[in-house]
């Protein structure tokens, strides 16, 4: 198979997924190497494809859009995430991503692409197996969350649940 033909094989893989897809996955699917796949994603991207990169896999970047969205900065303590993310999840949210806006780098962020409870508990575990710390560790806890949902009253349902919890920054 020639790189064309691959890549657009890549983007039907993806866009015929509701989970993301390993590079490992996608490389032995199509017999290369992780490697080519890597470089596939960046030819990709570069051409205006939109291939969203999780700590799970690849997806299209359109799937990950809900019809609305917000960012919402919260703090709250590291033993708390679980019940964030549920809070989030359980009003009907998906969390696209995590990021904190350090003093002297800048924004730093991760894709996250939690969309349910099962997703919430990999990424702990992830977090938890992997010995890494998360983000709200760098900057007192305070960091934000860019959630999608179908409607604007679903996102100011989980504003609300979040407040109430009293995680919401203001």
């Amino acid at each position: 198979m020639d790189n064309g033909s691959r890549r657009i094989k890549i983007m039907e893989i993806l866009r015929n997924r509701i989970e993301p897809i390993s590079g490992s996955d996608l490389a032995r699917e199509l017999g290369v190497s992780r490697q080519v796949i890597v470089q596939d994603i960046a030819f990709l991207r570069a051409s205006g494809e939109s291939v969203l990169s999780t700590g799970k896999g690849y997806l299209p970047g359109e799937l990950s859009q809900d019809g609305f969205s917000r960012v919402v900065f919260v703090r709250h303590r590291a033993d708390e995430i679980r019940d964030e993310l549920y809070t989030i999840v359980d009003f009907g949210g998906r969390i696209q991503d995590v990021f904190v806006i350090h003093p002297v780098y800048g924004k730093i962020s991760a894709e996250l692409s939690v969309r349910n409870r099962k997703d919430a508990d990999c990424f702990l575990r992830d977090i938890h197996n992997k010995k890494t710390k998360p983000l709200l560790e760098l900057t007192g806890a305070v960091h934000a969350h860019t959630i999608t949902a179908e409607s604007q009253e679903s996102l100011d349902a989980i504003v609300e649940a979040l407040k109430d919890r009293g995680y919401l920054s203001e």
